[in-house]
């Protein structure tokens, strides 16, 4: 047994070590690891202020072209709680994504999409201030920071899936690819793809999931094979309506980082012009 001089002149050596390495640099780099911030902006349409969150990685740099991901909340959820619990920062810093995520009005708008809204709901255009809030969003990041306008991604979770859809087929000039985890995708059908067929989609699904069943978005992914579109369908096989958030966003962000919104080409006779 070492005795107790030797155990410690290991401790002493350890522990230098230790201090070596956090040095006052180091220090400093972890105090200025970026958080994702609450942002708002005046939702003229709401007439409110309108909350999300931004987030905006260490390596940003305004002379450079930055990739660009918009995140959905699900159902009574809120952008803070999907940036934060979801590891979308970790990756976004590693890979110099810019992260936005709105409110999409309040915690169950279904950002447009018509979802499980009721027949009147408060106020009575909650779908077009929910779809509006994300769209604003969106124009709000592309103007105050360099954006690549070839990398800009949707993705969403559960409601924020279906959004993902809804606003990926309505407004499909805007996305690089899509991101759905988990869709609640109400209102919308499989053929609808055909709109977004050159549109790169990833979808996420837990083949043990009780609130959005893998039998309501399988059928998704088999449009998806016989449109022969560019597309992953990840099921996975012990997967719930949670657990599968989490541990595939680093395979969204593989995806994503595959994938650029194709340049329409221009007409021969414009180009003349």
């Amino acid at each position: 047994m070492p005795s107790f001089r030797a155990r410690f002149v290991a401790c002493t050596v350890l522990t230098s070590a230790l201090f070596g390495l956090l040095t006052p640099g180091t220090l400093a780099q972890e105090k200025k690891a970026p958080k994702a911030e609450k942002k708002t902006y005046d939702f003229k349409e709401a007439n409110k202020e309108m909350e999300y969150a931004l987030f905006v990685p260490s390596g940003y740099d305004k002379e450079k072209k930055s990739p660009l991901i918009i995140a959905l909340h699900g159902l009574g959820g809120n952008p803070q709680q999907f940036m934060k619990t979801r590891g979308l920062t970790d990756q976004a810093e590693k890979r110099g994504y810019i992260v936005a995520a709105p409110m999409g009005y309040n915690e169950k708008g279904w950002y447009g999409a018509p979802g499980l809204l009721k027949a009147k709901t408060e106020p009575e255009n909650l779908r077009e201030l929910s779809e509006k809030d994300v769209m604003n969003v969106l124009a709000i990041v592309k103007k105050n920071y360099s954006v690549d306008p070839n990398r800009v991604y949707l993705m969403g979770h559960s409601m924020g899936g279906g959004g993902t859809m809804h606003i990926g087929i309505k407004y499909a000039d805007e996305w690089a690819a899509l991101g759905p985890i988990a869709p609640a995708i109400f209102g919308h059908r499989p053929a609808e793809l055909e709109k977004i067929k050159g549109i790169p989609i990833v979808m996420v699904q837990g083949a043990k999931d009780p609130l959005v069943r893998p039998e309501v978005v399988r059928p998704w992914a088999d449009q998806m094979k016989k449109l022969e579109m560019t597309y992953e369908y990840i099921e996975v096989p012990d997967g719930d309506h949670s657990s599968v958030v989490a541990q595939n966003v680093p395979k969204i962000f593989d995806f994503f980082d595959k994938h650029q919104r194709k340049q329409k080409k221009v007409p021969e006779e414009q180009k003349s012009k």
